[in-house]
């Protein structure tokens, strides 16, 4: 009986999946599609690689008792119109179950595709996807066949993810053009949301807006529908939100009016307003209650008593310094050796606080400003590509600053293990934003705008200094290079030059504190950890040892077999500070070649890495949008060997400067060494599209650099 109620079960669930796939196939490709014949471009775009005739979006959110629906899905209707499309659209990706990250349940969620063809003559295929898939990597994949210029592709990805939630949840926001990389006859997006769930959304750049179409009982339904939609470029260095037409949404779902207080969303007054736009009021009213000075900071306040500070801008900035560590890093080795399953490490520390984010940070450091008496503003951004602070509607895409008002302002953002009082994100660098002020250093009280600081290229260099040889068979070049960044440059660098185990012990010798295995009082216990833990790191140098031969390999375009690497100064303790590594590496039967008993070496490749602008990317419609303004110092030492002179200095002297930056080079010869300088900079932040002609002419000054050649000639 127990086996039949079994084999009942799966062909009813069987049965009913069956049943889901028809009706979604049924609500893209039915009765209703108003595009199942719609098979001709516009003349316009017929020289295009594609043209999307139809493209739909679809967003539904559903509850019923503590469960909740989230259902999205895109519908595409292609003409493929040369090789490149065909190629692009032969292969179909997908993931069928998947578990929810959302609510409390630990629910799968499932993903149907759908794939037909048209042909030139209307014949329609449908591909089996169920029966045409195969599992590469725990991933689905369908391999179109017979796809051909001038066919039509037409399919769908529809998910479905349940879960349960008794209070609120988020979703992931949505910001996108309305374009595509292909021109667009068509498209349409379409909401149905019901009582509970709160919608921000809006559009900008000319986009058309979302429009209620339906409305009654608590359920709702909404749509945006735009036509003869050119498509999007994606040039360098450009932000799609500030120029294109663009439209962000988020959607949070809170149960009742006492779970709408905790959402981490702007909400509208009731579910039935689309929230278009958040005011500063409406910033004001989100944060001024969510910070307050919290925290244990005991042991702050006896690293301040063991310390004779100068100022209060040296104690912030050596505060910022120690908290970092205290409440960071310090537990570096025990995260590794919990996520190693080595052993359990936390039950070694008295009372562990560790801050992980920037709330957290926030409240902190609010109450050590607090008690020292140290006035301060909350600053709330957005990064530049999100557009001005006018346009935010996600609270997701806000990021958090404490200004400390002392004689010189510093500006603190939640720490990194190589964060730097005093800088902070350069995204939010020159940009609009809101300052929250407190009264005595506790309550929220106003908000005003502000203009955030800005750096400039004196401030962001990289700068390397190589010294270079050549082998003893005259083929290989030999390499030893310095190189240090400062600014913007280094919390990058740092991050993927540098691990854990490369700075922790750095942190302890400065703040005298102990290591993980300095608090396991177990001699025995304390030994193993310590072998077991040095095996590990052991591991991960030899790991990291690959990926910086395979970074100095791309760097060159060719592979590089060994590299030597010593961090010499790991910059974690100011801005104005380096962070300065040394590399030894060969240049094997590369770079050098023979002429009769001459030598010709590409020495202008030593500066690797220079953007080649192409015919295409010269004519460019957008304007130039920058991380940051910034300088590249390089000089190149060459030995001559004993027994050669060298020619062809005269291309390596350049120089093409303009308002938005330069590229300038010397080449000098002293003695048995000859010296290469060059100094590259980008001036700004912005540049008008008028000015991108300008940048291209130092860019190519930069690029044609590398192409030059000297001649080692036989005396």
């Amino acid at each position: 009986m127990k086996k039949l109620l079994l084999c009942f079960l799966v062909l009813l669930s069987a049965a009913t999946f069956a049943q889901d796939k028809a009706e979604i196939k049924e609500f893209f490709w039915g009765k209703g599609d108003a595009f199942k014949n719609a098979n001709t471009v516009p003349d316009k775009w017929k020289g295009e690689s594609a043209v999307i005739i139809f493209k739909n979006d679809y967003y539904n959110f559903h509850k019923f008792g503590k469960s909740v629906t989230y259902t999205s899905a895109v519908r595409k209707r292609i003409k493929l119109l040369d090789a490149a499309a065909v190629l692009e659209f032969s292969e179909f990706s997908f993931n069928e179950r998947f578990y929810t990250n959302k609510g409390f349940s630990f629910k799968k969620g499932t993903t149907t595709i759908g794939v037909k063809i048209v042909k030139a003559n209307g014949t329609e295929i449908e591909i089996d996807v169920e029966k045409e898939a195969k599992t590469i990597d725990d991933e689905k994949k369908v391999a179109i066949a017979n796809l051909e210029i001038g066919d039509i592709i037409d399919f769908y990805y529809y998910t479905v993810e349940p879960f349960k939630s008794f209070y609120e949840v988020g979703f992931d926001p949505v910001e996108t053009t309305l374009g595509d990389i292909y021109p667009t006859m068509e498209m349409k997006v379409q909401f149905e949301t019901e009582n509970d769930f709160f919608i921000n959304f809006n559009t900008y750049n000319g986009a058309p807006e979302l429009k209620e179409t339906f409305n009654k009982g608590g359920e709702r339904k909404y749509e945006l529908v735009a036509k003869d939609i050119e498509k999007d470029e994606f040039p360098r260095w450009f932000y799609p939100a500030v120029e294109l037409p663009f439209y962000k949404f988020q959607v949070y779902f809170a149960r009742s009016s006492r779970f709408e207080a905790g959402a981490e969303a702007f909400l509208s007054e009731k579910e039935s307003i689309i929230k278009k736009t958040v005011t500063k009021d409406d910033v004001f009213n989100y944060y001024s209650n969510k910070f307050r000075p919290s925290g244990d900071i005991s042991q702050i306040n006896s690293f301040i008593k063991s310390k004779n500070f100068k100022s209060d801008e040296e104690k912030v900035r050596e505060v910022y310094y120690y908290t970092r560590h205290i409440y960071f890093t310090r537990y570096f080795e025990a995260f590794v050796a919990n996520e190693t399953n080595m052993f359990y490490p936390f039950g070694f520390y008295n009372n562990p606080i560790f801050i992980n984010t920037e709330e957290q940070f926030i409240n902190h450091f609010m109450a050590f400003l607090k008690k020292n008496e140290i006035e301060y503003d909350i600053i709330i951004g957005t990064a530049r590509y999100n557009g001005p602070i006018n346009d935010l509607l996600i609270e997701k895409n806000v990021t958090l600053l404490l200004k400390v008002k002392t004689k010189e302002p510093i500006y603190l953002e939640f720490f990194t293990p190589f964060s730097s009082a005093q800088q902070f994100n350069y995204n939010l660098e020159n940009t609009e934003a809101y300052s929250l002020q407190l009264s005595k250093g506790k309550r929220v009280v106003d908000a005003e705008n502000v203009t955030l600081p800005k750096t400039t290229s004196a401030d962001n260099v990289s700068k390397r200094i190589s010294k270079i040889t050549l082998g003893k068979n005259l083929s290989d070049l030999n390499v030893s290079r310095v190189s240090s960044f400062f600014g913007h440059f280094k919390e990058y660098e740092q991050s993927d030059k540098m691990d854990f185990y490369d700075f922790v012990d750095e942190d302890y010798k400065k703040y005298n504190t102990e290591s993980l295995f300095d608090l396991i009082k177990n001699k025995k216990k304390q030994e193993q950890y310590k072998k077991e833990f040095k095996s590990l790191i052991a591991k991960l140098k030899d790991k990291k040892k690959e990926e910086l031969k395979k970074s100095v390999s791309r760097e060159f375009g060719f592979e590089i077999d060994e590299v030597a690497y010593e961090v010499e100064n790991t910059g974690r303790f100011g801005s104005n500070q380096a962070f300065v590594y040394k590399e030894d590496f060969s240049v094997k039967n590369n770079l050098v070649k023979k002429a009769g008993e001459n030598y010709i070496i590409e020495i202008g490749k030593i500066l690797t890495d220079q953007i080649e602008i192409d015919k295409k990317e010269k004519e460019r419609d957008n304007n130039v949008y920058m991380s940051y303004p910034r300088s590249f110092d390089n000089e190149i030492v060459f030995e001559i060997p004993a027994g050669y002179t060298v020619t062809g200095l005269e291309k390596l002297n350049k120089k093409v400067e303009n308002e938005t930056g330069m590229f300038s080079s010397t080449a000098t010869v002293k003695g048995n060494l000859l010296t290469i300088k060059t100094f590259k900079e980008y001036k700004n932040y912005y540049e008008p599209n008028a000015n991108w002609g300008k940048m291209v002419a130092f860019l190519e000054a930069a690029y044609q650099f590398t192409q030059e050649k000297i001649l080692l000639k036989k005396s």
